[in-house]
């Protein structure tokens, strides 16, 4: 399919798609917000920072707050937390049996409950509904640095824009390290296809249900 077309019939999936998921998924995401106040004392939605979007740009992701507050800052500041980020930073920015997770949070990240609000982001043009992982800017280059042969993968991948679901998510999702991940996202991207986009769409909820590889 030609580039322009593909963008632009890409787009308009993106916002009639994030309209009907955000109708349908309300009643969810009401429940979610209420149980996440019960669980915890805090904010509904996560005070992460920024991500890195299309072409570098830096934008502001939506998400259900799944751990305690100021968890991202707690991780690299508190000494008593001081392993836990090598082994973070060691685990491509992943961690199993992370102890900022709440009650709550152990179900809709499994889920992937906690990523509704991102549909805001579709809305808006900061995300699409199918796209590569939306990456945190030290973890690009902290990632970069642990393997260098990624560099040219990370611009193909930041000439799109991120996505809520992805090729690697239900290629494996957490499961999958940076390398692979940001080869598949690059993959992704180069192909500009619609039949893998529905693909991808098809598979998600599965991916959602499982829950495999998600933390």
């Amino acid at each position: 399919m030609d580039g322009f077309l593909y963008t632009v019939t890409k787009r308009l999936i993106d916002v009639i798609g994030s309209i009907v998921f955000m109708l349908l998924f309300l009643p969810i995401g009401i429940v979610v917000a209420i149980a996440i106040v019960l669980d915890t004392p805090g904010p509904v939605f996560a005070d992460t920072p920024e991500r890195v979007g299309k072409n570098g740009i830096p934008f502001k992701l939506y998400k259900f707050r799944s751990m305690v507050i100021n968890a991202h800052v707690k991780l690299r500041t508190d000494p008593k937390l001081r392993l836990l980020y090598k082994e973070y930073k060691r685990n491509s920015y992943k961690l199993h049996d992370d102890p900022r997770v709440t009650t709550v949070g152990h179900f809709i990240r499994k889920h992937s409950l906690d990523e509704l609000p991102q549909f805001v982001n579709v809305l808006k043009g900061d995300m699409s509904l199918v796209g590569p992982r939306p990456y945190y800017s030290d973890e690009l280059v902290e990632q970069q640095r642990k393997y260098p042969h990624t560099k040219d993968l990370v611009k193909v991948v930041l000439s799109a824009r991120p996505g809520i679901t992805g090729h690697w998510q239900v290629s494996g999702r957490s499961e999958v390290n940076f390398d692979k991940r940001i080869k598949l996202d690059a993959d992704y991207v180069q192909q500009k296809s619609l039949p893998l986009d529905l693909f991808i769409m098809l598979k998600s909820p599965w991916a959602m249900i499982s829950g495999k590889g998600a933390v």
